[in-house]
C-alpha cells in the first residue's frame, strides 16, 4: 500500500496542474491513497504587497474544498482521496488559523512552519534574509515555532520538520550539540502532542539533498514512537510520488513497518510495502 499525503496544485500559485490531474496521476502510478493538501491562504501578510504566488487566495479556499470532496467521490473505488490542508503555523495567529481549520471537514491538517515573522524561510526568493543573521539563533526561533505548533493541538501531521536546512544554511560544526538539542526538543513536543509527522521526500531534490527530517531526526522520532506518514510535496502531477520508494526504504531500514493515514481526522495505519 503506497500513500502520498503532501501535494500542491495550481491554486497556490507556485505549483502547476489541476487537482484532478494529481488524482489521475495517483491512479496511474498505483497509489492506494493520495492526500490533497494545498497551502492555507496567507493571513499575517497582505498578499497584494507580499511576494506573489505564495498561497491560494482566501476566496478560493471553499472552491478548493468543494473540488477535493467531489474528486473523493468521483474516484472512489479507483484511489482513496484524502482532503487535507497544509495549515501554516504562525505564532500569534493561532485563533485565525484554528478558525480556518474548524470551518471545513478535513481528513487531515498538516502543521508546517514556513514563516518566521514575515520571512518565509522556504522561499528561494528570500534567502537574502540569512545575510548577517546568527544562524543558530534562527534555528532556535524555528524549532521553538515547531514545538509551539505541535502543542496547539490543531494539527494531525507535522510537516517537513527540519525544513530550516533546505538551502544549506546550518550552525557551525562546534554548535552541533545545541542544534541536536533543539531538534530533539521539537521532536519531544511532537511526541507529547500525540500528532504524527511526515517523512517528506522532497528534500532529496533541494540544496540540502536530504529528506525532511534527516536520518538522525527520523531515528529519534521512531524511538519516541511518533507515528509517521509519507509525502512527496509534489508541485507538479508528474512529480507525484517522487522519492517515495527511497523514503519507504529508509523507514523499513530504521524498523518502521507502518505509516499513518487519516480520514475525518481519525488516524489509522497501513503496512509498508515489504
Amino acid at each position: 500500500m503506497r500513500v502520498d499525503y503532501h501535494t500542491h496544485h495550481e491554486r497556490c500559485g507556485h505549483a502547476v496542474g489541476k487537482l484532478e490531474a494529481y488524482v489521475q496521476r495517483g491512479v496511474e502510478i498505483g497509489l492506494s491513497q493520495i492526500g490533497l493538501s494545498d497551502h492555507m491562504p496567507l493571513l499575517h501578510v497582505d498578499p497584494a504587497h507580499y511576494y506573489p504566488e505564495m498561497a491560494m487566495p482566501m476566496d478560493e479556499l471553499p472552491r478548493y474544498v468543494e473540488e477535493c470532496f467531489s474528486l473523493k467521490e468521483r474516484y472512489r473505488g479507483q484511489i482513496d482521496v484524502r482532503v487535507g490542508l497544509e495549515g501554516d503555523y504562525i505564532e500569534g495567529w493561532e485563533t485565525e488559523i484554528r478558525a480556518i481549520i474548524e470551518r471545513y471537514p478535513w481528513d487531515y491538517v498538516i502543521g508546517s512552519v514556513h514563516f518566521l515573522g514575515e520571512w518565509d524561510i522556504t522561499d528561494f526568493r528570500q534567502t537574502h534574509h540569512w545575510e548577517g543573521k546568527d544562524v543558530l539563533q534562527v534555528y532556535r526561533q524555528y524549532y521553538d515555532a515547531v514545538s509551539k505548533a505541535a502543542t496547539t493541538g490543531m494539527y494531525d501531521i507535522m510537516g517537513h520538520t527540519d525544513v530550516i536546512k533546505r538551502f544549506g544554511f546550518a550552525p557551525a560544526a562546534e554548535q552541533t550539540e545545541e542544534r541536536i538539542a533543539l531538534e530533539n526538543a521539537a521532536l519531544q513536543a511532537i511526541a507529547k502532542s500525540g500528532c504524527a509527522m511526515e517523512l517528506n521526500a522532497s528534500g532529496l531534490s533541494k540544496p540540502c539533498a536530504e529528506m525532511f527530517p534527516g536520518r538522525r531526526m527520523l531515528t529519534e522520532a521512531i524511538q519516541l514512537g511518533i507515528p509517521l506518514t509519507l509525502g512527496s510535496d509534489a508541485h507538479d502531477p508528474l512529480k507525484l510520488g517522487d522519492y517515495l520508494p527511497e523514503a519507504e526504504a529508509l523507514l523499513r531500514e530504521l524498523g518502521c513497518t507502518e505509516v499513518a493515514v487519516f480520514e475525518g481526522r481519525q488516524r489509522s495505519f497501513l503496512s509498508l510495502n515489504v
